[in-house]
């Protein structure tokens, strides 16, 4: 078993940006948690109105899937994806940064709820390599490409925080508000590009796929990371391969939401799917 179930409690929340809150939350049973950093993804389980603890299927190991979606969905806790911002394990503390959408957004509209004692179910990994990783640079790629959207953005901090002295990395970052800038400390060789939706920075491009089919990029086998709204995302894997040469097989590619759609359609399309 790589995954398992944690119930922690809100220690504090605290706004760090326009559109970002920052919740940390603790207890002792994230002693057994360990993260394998740069986009380590993580499920939060949200209980319902009432409930106390979020009802998630317990102590069933790789089965708790199944054993989740036939639960009745006014039982079952609201589950929602997220990243592993920061987990400090002496502390027992991990922080989950939540990209504010107003009230339309289940786990936003927690998030910017949430008050200290509050209780959140994690299910996360027991080892480092735990399938919840998909940031893996083959040895040969000469440079890496990144990008991302808001909803990414706690991703690409830990990616830049992993990667080794000297790797050369271009990374465009699209977020709704300038103020929603913040540093991103790595040891890499990083050009970091930001754009502002809600208030474009002079000169630059009107959207992260605009930028990048716009950029001079530097020569030598990429290995190309692009995460946030699944159109886009597309777009960039296709002006990547179709427009740049850029081997598919050196592309991971994460739709991370659907403009139109809510997790709970996804997660319902994944339900219907699996019983057909």
């Amino acid at each position: 078993m790589t995954f398992d179930f944690f119930d922690t409690h809100v220690l504090r929340a605290e706004r760090i940006g326009p559109g970002f809150i920052r919740v940390t939350v603790g207890g002792e049973a994230l002693a057994g948690f360990t993260s394998g950093g740069r986009d380590q993804r993580i499920k939060l389980f949200l209980p319902h109105p009432g409930q106390h603890l979020a009802v998630v299927p317990r102590g069933m190991g790789a089965a708790w899937w199944p054993a989740w979606q036939r639960m009745h969905p006014d039982e079952r806790a609201t589950m929602r994806t997220y990243t592993v911002r920061e987990y400090r394990r002496e502390q027992c503390e991990l922080d989950v940064d939540f990209a504010l959408h107003g009230d339309i957004g289940v786990a936003s509209r927690w998030a910017a709820r949430a008050a200290a004692g509050d209780p959140l179910t994690v299910l996360g990994p027991l080892a480092e390599d735990s399938g919840g990783v998909d940031f893996h640079p083959p040895a040969d790629a000469d440079w890496v490409l990144v990008t991302a959207d808001a909803t990414a953005l706690p991703a690409v901090e830990g990616i830049l925080a992993w990667l080794p002295s000297g790797t050369r990395v271009k990374v465009w970052i699209e977020v709704d508000h300038p103020d929603d800038r913040r540093p991103l400390p790595t040891r890499a060789d990083a050009d970091v590009t930001w754009l502002c939706r809600d208030a474009p920075l002079p000169g630059s491009a009107p959207s992260v796929l605009d930028a990048v089919r716009e950029a001079r990029l530097p020569a030598g086998a990429p290995y190309a990371w692009l995460a946030g709204e699944a159109a886009t995302v597309r777009d960039l894997r296709r002006h990547l391969v179709g427009d740049r040469g850029v081997d598919r097989r050196r592309i991971t590619f994460t739709g991370y939401w659907r403009r139109g759609t809510s997790e709970e359609d996804l997660i319902n399309e994944a339900i219907a799917a699996a019983a057909a």
